[in-house]
């Protein structure tokens, strides 16, 4: 099925390329007669400090040290929304091995790419409120089919100009007030004319899943829906629909399954995306 969306900048037609300056590595003294116990003792120390010198150097050398810090990997997170091609976060095609219901396999076509905006009218009221303490930087939406075409799901990517003790603070209170849980702070849906999602509005949410990211400044979130466009009255947080033994209807279908699976897959090639800006070339 075409694909309307387009790239969301000309800086995406490469990898993004970071570099790291090494630091300079600075390295005696004659000793006078000792005993034997004396001498192998300080044999064992300097073996040791040359060891513990060595695996320092080696790790400045390979980008162990500040280069893969937590801040920094931060930072170059903040930046991927315009570094990276469309296709290195919301890939075509994504396998979803053992991700539908019985851990059947699923497989979802991306049908819309959303240009990417600012976050007005992007989320329902409350939810903008929610977020507003880490402000938006950059949201990135793109829309996925089944391989049947009978559901629809929009997984988002919302970069923000939070710090990471914003980022932590955000995401303490929506585990401890278990505001992802809440129908009336589920993300919004994209739909595309001219493909299977063209009908995927607001009342034909049915399950959805929202994860606030610590080590990036990064939501991530998903939302699915029928693709026949019809409506859902009483739509399932994902983590609740793929419990065994959930019986509604966005259960029953596979809805949570959708959202879900989805979502992860994408947070695991935003990680990769993020490891892979943060390695020092060799």
């Amino acid at each position: 099925m075409p694909d309307p969306g387009h790239s969301w900048s000309a800086a995406q037609a490469g990898r993004p390329v970071v570099s790291f300056a090494e630091p300079d590595v600075f390295g005696g003294r004659p000793h006078p007669r000792v005993g034997p116990r004396t001498a192998a003792a300080a044999a064992c120390l300097v073996l040791g400090l040359g060891l513990i010198g060595g695996a320092a150097t080696g790790s400045w050398l390979t980008g162990g040290g500040a280069a893969d810090s937590p801040e920094n990997a931060f930072g170059t997170a903040r930046s991927l929304w315009h570094n990276v091609p469309v296709d290195e976060l919301f890939p075509p095609t994504v396998q979803g091995t053992g991700a539908g219901p019985g851990g059947a396999d699923r497989v979802w076509t991306r049908i819309a790419v959303a240009p990417d905006s600012g976050c007005a009218g992007a989320f329902d009221p409350l939810l903008s409120k929610a977020l507003a303490p880490v402000g938006c930087q950059r949201l990135l939406r793109a829309t996925y089919t089944d391989a049947t075409q009978s559901y629809v799901t929009t997984v988002g990517l919302l970069f923000t100009k939070g710090d990471p003790a914003a980022m932590s603070a955000l995401a303490a209170r929506f585990r401890d007030e278990h505001l992802d849980q809440r129908a009336d702070l589920m993300p919004r849906p994209y739909a595309a004319t001219g493909t299977a999602a063209a009908e995927f509005g607001d009342r034909q949410r049915a399950s959805w899943t929202l994860k606030v990211l610590t080590d990036a400044p990064v939501v991530a979130y998903s939302v699915s829906g029928w693709a026949d466009g019809r409506t859902v009255d009483t739509p399932q947080p994902a983590a609740d629909a793929v419990r065994s033994g959930a019986t509604t209807a966005p259960a029953q279908a596979g809805l949570g399954n959708e959202a879900q699976g989805l979502a992860d897959r994408i947070e695991r090639r935003l990680r990769t995306t993020v490891g892979t800006a943060t390695e020092q070339p060799s």
